[in-house]
């Protein structure tokens, strides 16, 4: 058979032939090859579409392209997930299968059902549709407000700024520099969803939970002008940072963060963050070590039903590399003071931040009886899991068949419980001595 022996149906219609020539005929390259337009627009960078219609639309596009342009219309094409239910089942009108997109919006505003659908689909994977999704894009929106309204209800006063707040504003600087750098990096590798998850965490995250936390003014009182001025800049960026995700909310509260002119927008903004340097790093991973101690403290707190109003004292055991922070972590967690000691006290609750050892002493806090109660329950658990640790080293052919990584584990197992034995012991008869 040759070309001469093809024939085209005559009841055959290509509908998709206006649409392979979309590149071209969009700047009228078909009627007037050589205007300016398709000369500056054509080949452009990036097509996104689903990956349904490749051969019908992509590949043939590409065709008409090479036909009549003698280029590539585009360099990279970006294949969005396909939306499908519960079930797997495409959505579609035929199955009836697919929700109403404006009452989805009605119910939780339109950036609540993009971030949803944002957040679902990694790198153009399939989307199995639930409407938590959504729900969970309309509590972050909530969130970005209630921040908002926060930070805008301060009243400001021209005071010096608290060490406190200079140390964190410091931290979230650099904070913000290490996220714009990741950001930047997961676009250019067309990771979208993850680019909104990274931004989503440092609000949430850091931003909400601990930067906001670590400024925060006393009830009633005013914060400082440089760390107000500072947190208005901080929101500013972070709007940028969310804006091509939550296009609406971002635009409403840009406009009040400043006083804007008519006609300006957040779309029309750079985005101009520096990279971080060494220090920033360096600045970065000492805040959360610093995380970790307010995290011990707080869950002392909690096991011991200790309230927040209620000051503690702090012990590093041996050393406090972390001293230039003392005034972060006297906020955060509510200490009266953050002493170096030798030896922890023998009423105190430890914890380990790495390396470093600290303890919260805990005097007439606590009740002694039930404490006692509590460790000789604990140490029972303990020299009942060492009983059967010796157990199996006992056994010679454990011993000898099992491989040298599970006999070694079980070593470290015996050595971590004789030295927990060993400290309850010498706390339970500590606070025995105590209660006589």
């Amino acid at each position: 058979m040759s070309a001469a022996d093809l024939e085209q149906d005559s009841d055959c219609l290509d509908t998709w032939f206006s649409s392979w020539l979309w590149p071209i005929s969009l700047f009228n390259g078909i009627l007037d090859p050589d205007n300016e337009e398709i000369k500056y627009y054509y080949p452009t960078c990036d097509l996104v579409t689903g990956p349904d219609i490749i051969f019908f639309w992509v590949a043939r596009m590409i065709m008409a392209g090479y036909e009549y342009r003698g280029k590539m219309p585009f360099k990279h094409v970006y294949f969005t997930g396909i939306v499908r239910d519960k079930l797997g089942r495409k959505m579609s009108k035929s199955l009836g299968n697919s929700p109403d997109p404006l009452n989805l919006i009605d119910k939780y505003g339109a950036d609540g059902v993009r971030m949803g659908m944002m957040l679902s689909a990694p790198a153009g994977n399939d989307i199995l549709f639930d409407e938590s999704l959504c729900e969970q894009g309309r509590n972050f929106n909530n969130k970005i407000w209630n921040a908002f309204r926060l930070v805008k209800g301060w009243s400001v006063s021209d005071g010096e700024q608290p060490e406190a707040n200079k140390i964190a504003v410091k931290w979230f600087e650099a904070k913000l520099r290490q996220t714009s750098q990741e950001v930047d990096d997961l676009f250019s590798k067309y990771r979208i969803s993850e680019a909104l998850m990274t931004v989503y965490r440092l609000f949430w995250d850091e931003f909400s939970s601990w930067y906001l936390e670590m400024v925060k003014p006393a009830y009633g009182q005013p914060i400082d002008t440089a760390t107000y001025n500072a947190t208005l800049s901080f929101f500013e960026n972070l709007l940028k940072m969310l804006h091509p995700f939550m296009p609406f909310i971002t635009e409403e509260l840009w406009q009040h963060i400043y006083e804007r002119k008519d006609g300006e927008s957040i779309m029309r903004v750079k985005l101009e963050i520096p990279v971080p340097t060494a220090d920033d790093l360096r600045l970065i991973s000492d805040i959360e070590n610093v995380k970790q101690v307010v995290a011990g403290v707080r869950t002392v707190r909690n096991q011991k039903n200790i309230p927040n109003k209620d000051a503690m004292k702090l012990q590093a055991i041996g050393e406090n590399s972390l001293s230039q922070y003392d005034s972060v972590v006297s906020k955060m967690a509510n200490l009266s003071s953050i002493d170096v000691v030798t030896e922890k006290d023998s009423t105190s609750a430890a914890f380990m931040v790495g390396t470093l050892e600290y303890a919260v002493p805990l005097g007439d806090m606590i009740d002694i009886d039930a404490e006692i109660e509590k460790q000789e329950a604990q140490l029972k658990h303990l020299e009942g899991f060492l009983a059967g640790v010796k157990k199996k080293l006992s056994n010679e052919r454990f011993v000898a068949n099992a491989p040298e990584a599970v006999v070694a584990l079980e070593r470290k197992k015996q050595s971590d419980s004789e030295e927990k034995i060993a400290a309850l012991k010498d706390s339970i008869a500590s606070l025995k001595q105590k209660k006589q």
